[in-house]
């Protein structure tokens, strides 16, 4: 058996972001649905914890390996939002839909799933009011019964 071999970093492709503003996400069941994102965290794409794989026959290391399946995480944002229409907001709640992220130079990344909470803070006095708003990720098409991953769009340039 042979030592693995150090690899040299490349450059990388593509322009890196350079501020997060303006990030917005979008649900295709109410694309104008009144909350304002204040911030937005797009999913994570996570292989999970590692299979522990070690046997009597190591000797030395714990060995592993890594997961057949990707988890791809909720897509959160903090939000103000109006209180007049919170009746349009919980409409959305745990509704199929087409949750998308468009990121500030225009590429989009496009997600099953469905709104998952809607749950306000604490207001106070000197600061606007605002929501976690989170949505879950369900890589499932209700339409097709089938898995189905993101759509991930670039724009020219990046």
């Amino acid at each position: 058996m042979t030592a693995p071999a150090a690899t040299a970093r490349g450059t990388p492709a593509g322009i890196p972001l350079f501020d997060g503003f303006s990030t917005k996400i979008t649900l295709a069941a109410n694309p104008t649905v009144s909350f304002w994102e204040k911030d937005a965290q797009p999913s994570a794409y996570d292989g999970g914890d590692p299979i522990d794989i070690t046997t009597m026959h190591n000797v030395l290391y714990r060995t592993k390996a890594h997961r057949a399946l990707i988890d791809i995480g909720d897509v959160q944002s903090k939000a103000a939002y109006d209180p007049n229409v919170l009746t349009q907001i919980l409409s959305l709640v745990n509704v199929d839909t087409t949750i998308t992220v468009t990121h500030p130079d225009g590429s989009t990344e496009a997600h099953y799933g469905f709104m998952r909470s809607f749950t306000r803070d604490t207001a106070t006095e000197g600061a606007q009011p605002e929501a976690t708003v989170v949505m879950c990720v369900t890589n499932y098409d209700h339409t097709a019964h089938a898995e189905a991953g993101p759509t991930i769009a670039s724009v020219s340039g990046t």
